[in-house]
């Protein structure tokens, strides 16, 4: 399993982490802030484990992220 946290005050909007992984990633359509699908919300850093088969496109979303506010752990 991998862990995924994400920042959601900081996001931008840019819409890049949807755009590379639709099926976790998806636009708000109430703020234009990006929404990790299925994570909690723990004073403020939104958190997922999901299966190690969505590793390589999340970390390529992470990466793509201009304000760097998703970490993907192992």
């Amino acid at each position: 399993m991998i862990t995924i946290t994400y920042r959601r005050n900081k996001c931008i909007g840019c819409n890049y982490c949807t755009e590379i992984a639709p099926q976790r990633w998806q636009m708000s359509k109430k703020d234009g802030k990006s929404n990790l699908i299925g994570s909690k919300d723990k004073k403020g850093f939104w958190t997922i484990k999901v299966p190690n088969d969505e590793l390589d496109m999340n970390e390529r979303a992470a990466a793509s992220c201009p304000v760097k506010v998703i970490e993907v752990r192992v």
